[in-house]
């Protein structure tokens, strides 16, 4: 019971429990509404409930638990294990704001304001059930299946199904609600990445130059930073050489470049977001 009741899982299961709200109450107060098709599972419910009249939570929980069969057979109960959750509480999820929606109407919403609004808290939502460690099961399983038999990645299945699924939309919709669909799922995709990695806090450089003591002085002395030093091979000429590697907060970034240039113009280095950085002072 402490391990289950620990601070650690507390905050995992509010986080997973507020993304399941904040995406339901957009698919039922902006995308369901407008016909907004945005990829996956209840994305494609909004096409069966435009088409065939088909209750969204219904189908997204039939399609889901069809879906956890499949993922058992082809992806093992491991894997499984991590979508069983979301796949079903989803689906009630979302008629528990749909009956919300029913009592209190929006009224018309502008389509635009309604593709934006959606999207922003989807992302939100979405975002914050990753970063739980959770899913909500459905295309993500598919995008799994295909990665594992295909060797395809992860990011380009999304890509797949989702294309597939919004391109659908523009078959029973028309273009209109096509291209704000799009818009719709551009914002989801960019608020999710962005609340499960948050907001670069750091950087992180990669240096490689021929004036190591005096960039690596600069780092430690004149900004106050740990610096470390590794032994690489250059793979066109095949010489030994240093490559520096350290992180600063992201309001030095500008002072680190500068002074890198200063020191030496030919330095080459790569900058990098460090999402975050444990350890060190």
């Amino acid at each position: 019971m402490k391990v289950f009741f620990n601070k650690r899982n507390i905050i995992r299961g509010l986080n997973f429990f507020l993304g399941l709200t904040l995406f339901s109450v957009a698919f039922n107060f902006f995308l369901l509404p407008n016909d907004l098709v945005f990829g996956g599972v209840s994305g494609l419910s909004i096409i069966f409930n435009s088409v065939f009249g088909i209750d969204p939570s219904l189908f997204v929980l039939v399609v889901s638990t069809a879906l956890l069969i499949v993922s058992f057979i082809f992806l093992g109960k491991e894997k499984t294990a991590g979508s069983i959750l979301g796949s079903f509480l989803l689906p009630l999820f979302l008629k528990v704001t749909e009956m919300l929606s029913n009592c209190f109407p929006l009224g018309e919403i502008d389509i635009f304001l309604s593709a934006i609004f959606g999207g922003v808290l989807s992302g939100i939502g979405i975002g914050l059930i990753y970063k739980a460690g959770f899913t909500t099961g459905g295309t993500d399983i598919v995008n799994q299946i295909i990665n594992k038999y295909f060797k395809i990645s992860l990011g380009k299945a999304m890509l797949i199904s989702d294309g597939i699924i919004v391109g659908c939309s523009f078959f029973a919709f028309g273009i209109i609600k096509f291209m704000y669909a799009v818009i719709t799922l551009y914002i989801i995709s960019s608020l999710t990445d962005r609340v499960q990695l948050g907001i670069s806090k750091s950087k992180a450089f990669y240096i490689v130059t021929n004036k190591v003591n005096e960039v690596k002085n600069f780092v430690l002395v004149k900004m106050g930073h740990g610096i470390t030093i590794f032994d690489a091979i250059g793979g066109f000429s095949k010489e030994d050489q240093k490559v520096l590697f350290c992180v600063v907060p992201t309001r030095e970034y500008f002072k680190l470049k500068e002074g890198i240039h200063k020191i030496d113009e030919e330095a080459f280095f790569v900058v990098t977001d460090a999402y975050e950085v444990f350890g060190g002072e």
